[in-house]
This record gives structure tokens, sequence and C-alpha cells, in this order.
């Protein structure tokens, strides 16, 4: 399985001329969730760690390489990226769109195989969006769009999972659906660095937290010692109450 290593790592937001370098490893079987306010860089961080950005300082390795001396194919072999929000580049089915995680592993030219197909299907199903495979995209719901990104990533079948923001547009039984998924995929020895909003989502779901302040200040380590309500309170500039239920905390804003 894949690791991805972060060292000295200084992402390039536009109008912050310092920050705190990133030092962390993503390893097999992690869930990382990386929280923060907007405008704090966590999309941006995404991007840099998926080669489609250049860090302002530092490097990240994948599997001990440099990630900038890799090609696109070699690391969509090994990492996915779910974005937050993306544009139809050309009109496409579901299924079609699906096979698209298949590409990095197909020679030049080479059309889609049974067994490229199978995989697409079953990743299809498994986010509950089979039944629209002859729909096009852009017929679609904003959270069914969704589903069919996160089941093209699916059908990719990386050791690394870079999703922002991947309960965005869901409704709260997908979004459970996904996560759960999402953990399945780190169970099975992969590793899952998401994006997210919601605390409480990131308190069920992730064992490790990284907190990206606006002005570039970062913290990271073990969710139970990440999510203290003084951190949170100084990231968001708002006041929590808090509680626990099932062995979890639990964040309401406060009025």
């Amino acid at each position: 399985m894949s690791r991805l290593d972060v060292r000295d790592l200084l992402i390039d937001v536009p109008g912050r001329s310092s920050g705190r370098a990133l030092n962390f490893s993503l390893l097999p079987g992690q869930v990382w969730g990386v929280l923060g306010p907007n405008g704090a860089g966590k999309t941006t961080l995404l991007h840099t760690l998926a080669g489609l950005r250049a860090p302002r300082g530092g490097e990240v390795l994948l599997d001990e390489q440099p990630l900038e001396r890799l090609n696109r194919r070699q690391i969509a072999q090994r990492l996915g990226l779910v974005f937050q929000e993306r544009q139809d580049g050309f009109p496409a089915t579901v299924l079609e769109t699906a096979l698209i995680g298949r590409h990095p592993f197909l020679p030049a030219w080479q059309m889609e195989g049974a067994a490229d197909l199978l995989a697409a299907e079953q990743a299809l199903a498994r986010l509950d969006v089979a039944h629209l495979s002859a729909r096009l995209v852009s017929t679609l719901s904003g959270g069914e769009r969704q589903r069919v990104a996160i089941a093209t990533v699916l059908t990719q079948a990386p050791a690394l999972w870079l999703a922002d923001e991947p309960t965005n547009h869901l409704d709260l039984h997908h979004q459970v659906a996904v996560l759960e998924l999402l953990a399945a995929q780190a169970s099975a020895g992969r590793a899952v660095f998401m994006c997210l909003h919601d605390l409480n989502l990131a308190a069920r779901w992730c064992d490790q937290i990284l907190l990206l302040y606006p002005d570039g200040e970062a913290c990271w380590g073990p969710v139970a010692s990440m999510l203290q309500p003084a951190a949170l309170e100084r990231l968001y500039g708002q006041r929590l109450l808090t509680s626990e239920i099932d062995g979890s905390p639990v964040f309401i804003p406060a009025r």
C-alpha cells in the first residue's frame, strides 16, 4: 500500500506571506480530517498534495518519491482526488464518467474491457447511482453528481484518497453512506485525507485531525487531542457547546 509524506510543506495561499510548515505522513489505514474556516487553505492543501498546485516551499513524497518527479499517470495509479466542485468538460453519461477512473491503467488508445466495466458498475451500485447509468451527468442533482464523482474514484481504486468536502450536497443518509465507504477503504489498508466542515462528522469518522487557521498556523494529531473546545472555538471564532454521545464528542454552536 502507498503512503504520502509531507516535509516542511508551505502551501501557496494568495495574500498569505507566512505560515507553519507542515510535516506529517498519510499512512495506510488512517482517516484524516482537515478542519478550518473558509479561506484557511484546505482546498489549496488538497490540490498541492495531489500535485495540481506547486507549494511555496517543502515537498510532497509519494512512496518516497518526490511528487514533482512523477507523471500524472503514475500519480493517478495510486492517488485519487474528489473535487469539491467540478465542471463537465464534455457531455458524458454516468457510466462513461465512472469509467474515467480506469484510464490511468489503460495503454494509450485502448478501450475499457469487461473487468473495467464491472468495476464501474459495482462502484455505481455502491454509491446508489447505478440506476442513473445512462443519464447525462449534466442532468443530475448536486447530490447525485457528488456520488458519481466518488464512484469514479472508487472505480479508480487508489491506495490514497484525497477528498474535498466529500459530503457536499448530500442528504443525511448519503453522508453516512459515503463516510462508511471511506472508513471501509481505510480498514482495507488504504488511506483517506478529507476536508470537512462538520465537526461532528470529523469526530465520528476520523482518527487524525489537521487544523488549519486563517493566519497560516496549523496543528495536527490524534482526534482526541485535536478536537478540544478551546482550539476549535479559536479556529472558527465561534463559541461551542459540547456533549458526548456513544463515546464521541458532539459540538453545537452556542447562540
